[in-house]
């Protein structure tokens, strides 16, 4: 399976995980890659890319200036980004800072944008949508750390101008060079989060700072022994987006590896490692089975808790005739669920149905890779589903146009079916 392994032994950040990410791109299209950056139409950002060293590795640097000023040069205290937020009616928040820069910094006068502006900013960059739906839900992860750890409504969060234009082609770069990668996976390594404490404009902060805390529930993170803060909210929100599993590299088959380096020197190589290749003998899929058995709910009643759970996201739902005590027929009804996804779906089954309890039973399941794509036939274009792994390669046409197309022709489902699979073929 084609997979990103992210090595995060020195933390994350946005511009660390796109100076390694850029590395694994050929040449070509890596030249590419940066003048889509620098035509994003974001005022006055420049992204640049630099040769970097650290304890004799070589790697790559991506410098995003905004109107000629880099923004981690407010940042002194960190290796990288950080994000720079607050909430309206708030003394504005500067970052992290090395004691006594609150006052050189206090008389600087910013503008600020809110979560829509961010909105409005984004939906005019011209790159692909999906590109553009990934940078919305990184940025709505952040605002909702920050919101948090300020304790005000996501709406009044606003962004330090520069730390916007900075952090919006960070997570840009992220986002469209996943894009341009197209891993089937991302898999990334424990992540490093520093330890002690860094100060801002409200004080004295402990690391990680309270939305990369936030941020980082459910992803496994240590402290170790480097004092400073090496993963900031941008990173652990990119981390939180792409990555699907947290852990030890499984076997693995790397065609390219990239280095992403921070400015800071701490004494270890501090850098972010980027690993593209196959992965094998990977951890099999697993997925949550939710089971109840009902002998007193009407079909009718039965299939409307059904389509409660598929709209609520399961991956599918079904019954089956059984038989309870004193010989009554009952419909055992089941849910296939994320994991992630258990805790909701089990509610939605309590609550729905007439149940006293609900039983669990994790699954592993074997999967074919599958993709949507689109078939020239002697019909017309007609959108399929291609499924490959396990020695398969099968098309499927999309019922919907298959059926559409055999009654404006007149001609058997099967026959235009047939022609789908036929005609991939060729």
């Amino acid at each position: 399976m084609r997979t990103i392994y992210l090595e995060c032994a020195m933390g994350a950040a946005g511009d660390m995980l796109m100076s390694a990410l850029s590395e694994l791109l050929d040449p070509a299209v890596r030249q590419e890659f940066f003048e889509t950056m620098n035509h994003l139409g974001l005022p006055g950002v420049q992204v640049t890319r630099r040769d970097a060293e650290s304890c004799g590795i070589r790697g790559t640097r991506v410098e995003v200036t905004v109107h000629g000023q880099e923004e981690h040069s407010e940042d002194v205290d960190l290796h990288t980004h950080a994000a720079h937020t607050h909430c309206h009616g708030e003394e504005h928040v500067h970052g992290h800072m090395h004691p006594g820069e609150e006052a050189a910094h206090s008389h600087h006068h910013h503008h600020h944008a809110s979560p829509a502006d961010i909105r409005a900013m984004v939906e005019k960059m011209n790159v692909p949508a999906p590109v553009r739906q990934d940078v919305l839900a990184v940025y709505d992860l952040i605002a909702q750390a920050e919101a948090h750890a300020h304790g005000c409504p996501v709406g009044q969060i606003h962004f330090h101008e520069v730390g916007t234009m900075d952090a919006v082609a960070d997570i840009t770069g992220v986002c469209l060079l996943m894009h341009m990668l197209a891993p089937q996976q991302v898999l990334a390594s424990p992540v490093h989060a520093g330890s002690g404490h860094v100060r801002c404009a409200h004080g004295v902060l402990p690391v990680p700072a309270p939305a990369t805390a936030w941020l980082l529930q459910g992803i496994p993170w240590y402290g170790g022994s480097v004092q400073g803060e090496l993963c900031t909210p941008t990173g652990a929100a990119l981390l939180k987006h792409f990555v699907t599993r947290f852990g030890p590299m499984p076997p693995f088959c790397a065609e390219k590896i990239g280095y992403g380096m921070g400015t800071k020197d701490f004494g270890a190589a501090n850098c972010v490692r980027a690993f593209l290749g196959q992965a094998e003998g990977e951890p099999l899929p697993q997925i949550a089975q939710l089971c109840c058995n009902l002998d007193d709910m009407t079909g009718e009643a039965i299939g409307f808790c059904t389509q409660v759970l598929l709209d609520a996201g399961a991956l599918d739902v079904f019954s089956t005739p059984i038989q309870m005590k004193k010989n009554r027929p009952a419909v055992l009804l089941t849910c296939l669920c994320r994991m992630d996804q258990a805790d909701e779906m089990a509610g939605l089954l309590l609550r729905h149905t007439t149940t006293l309890g609900v039983r669990r039973t994790l699954c592993e399941r074997y999967m074919l890779e599958r993709e949507a794509i689109t078939v020239d036939t002697e019909y017309g274009p007609v959108r399929a589903k291609r499924a490959r792994g396990w020695g398969v390669d099968r098309i499927k046409a999309e019922y919907d146009d298959a059926a559409r197309i055999a009654r404006q022709k007149g001609v058997p489902l099967r026959q235009v079916q047939q022609e789908v699979e036929k005609s991939a073929a060729k």
